[in-house]
């Protein structure tokens, strides 16, 4: 019987199995596809950031700021870690209103940050279009390659003796009274729990906390939209770039792409059973990268995909807490564009959770209370 179960085999999941094998302890995860088949995986790179983040992560960030640079070694593995320091970009009079607060509130935070007027700017990124007016810089900011690190820390977790089990979906739990005893499989199989239940399957747990706890959480479900352009040289980005209203991230590729997102959005296809993008959206994406960038104008996309399930909640910041009824239970969703970089802080303390029973004050802002 393992000391813990934890079901999700994406960044949290192996993230958390990791931590606790660390300790020696029994630890079995269970994911329904493959490693890193869902929001965690995917094309390109994601962005380390925390500029421009909610207020309520940046401690979380400032802690894994420390973490990120030495994580490969500590897991003997690839993250594509690189700081590249992360540009939020302002065109309009109007996005300065909230830049000195911001800028103050993330100082504040530990997270340098200043503002780059537009000459200083225009130095940084030779190559952006004069209509930028200044940006919030954030030099600690960065990227890391989502789908090696998930499986770095599968494979470090392993070493150390966690048991993955891959094709394996867990479809419902087993409770007495107000603790989870149980997991079932779609092998058929009981899981028996001497410990502690993590559901961090992203987009499977509001619907087995709705079945088997009948609570809702405010979550819905969405496919976003990322691509890579055909080769640029140069490479006209230097730094991670983002927007303050385009609805546009932009950041460069190893093979000398640059990569597309933001949030434009495919969709699903019944027939095929896939997330595929919608020429509307790949169009308008790359439009507004050549609106900041004109050297684009006429670039082709080499690869366009939507075919990742992400979760967001109805306040934009994930839930991260035990539930009422299952008092041996921790849940983790609703990470989209707010789990990627936080992810190392995040796990070390939800396995010290499990571990101790005790709430870490930095995760008490994610409670499920929030909404009650």
């Amino acid at each position: 019987m393992p000391d813990f179960v934890i079901v999700g085999g994406g960044v949290y999941g192996c993230g958390v199995a990791w931590q606790l094998a660390r300790q020696g302890l029994e630890v079995l995860l269970l994911e329904a596809n493959s490693i890193a088949s869902g929001a965690s995986g995917g094309l390109g790179k994601r962005g380390v950031r925390a500029n421009g983040r909610d207020p309520r992560e940046l401690s979380l960030m400032q802690m894994a700021y420390d973490i990120w640079p030495t994580l490969h070694e500590e897991l003997d593995g690839i993250t594509g870690y690189e700081r590249t320091g992360h540009l939020l970009l302002f065109e309009r009079e109007s996005d300065f209103l909230q830049a000195a607060a911001r800028i103050w509130l993330q100082n504040q935070k530990g997270i340098p940050s200043r503002l780059v007027e537009k000459e200083a700017l225009q130095e940084m990124e030779p190559y952006m279009s004069e209509a930028v007016l200044a940006a919030l810089y954030c030099p600690k900011d960065g990227v890391a390659d989502h789908t090696a690190t998930t499986h770095s820390l599968a494979q470090a977790a392993r070493r150390l003796g966690a048991e993955i089990r891959e094709r394996t979906a867990v479809t419902g739990l087993e409770r007495q009274g107000d603790r989870v005893t149980a997991v079932f499989t779609n092998t058929g199989e009981r899981i028996s729990v001497s410990h502690t239940v993590l559901l961090l399957a992203n987009r499977s747990v509001p619907e087995l906390v709705q079945d088997h706890l009948a609570l809702t959480l405010p979550i819905w479900w969405w496919l976003p939209q990322v691509m890579l352009t055909d080769r640029v040289d140069p490479m006209p980005l230097r730094h991670l770039i983002g927007h303050a209203h385009r609805v546009l991230a932009m950041k460069s590729n190893p093979g000398g792409e640059i990569m597309i997102s933001g949030g434009w959005r495919g969709r699903w296809n019944p027939n095929s059973q896939k997330g595929e993008t919608q020429p509307d959206q790949v169009a308008g994406n790359l439009a507004e990268a050549v609106t900041v960038y004109p050297c684009l104008a006429g670039i082709g996309v080499k690869e366009a995909t939507a075919d990742r399930w992400e979760t967001e909640t109805i306040d934009n910041i994930p839930i991260i807490d035990r539930l009422p009824g299952a008092d041996n239970m921790i849940i983790g969703t609703g990470w989209s564009g707010h789990g990627w970089a936080i992810s190392p802080a995040v796990t070390r303390l939800m396995a010290g959770w499990a571990l101790s029973g005790q709430q870490p004050a930095l995760l008490r802002p994610f409670g499920y209370g929030r909404f009650l």
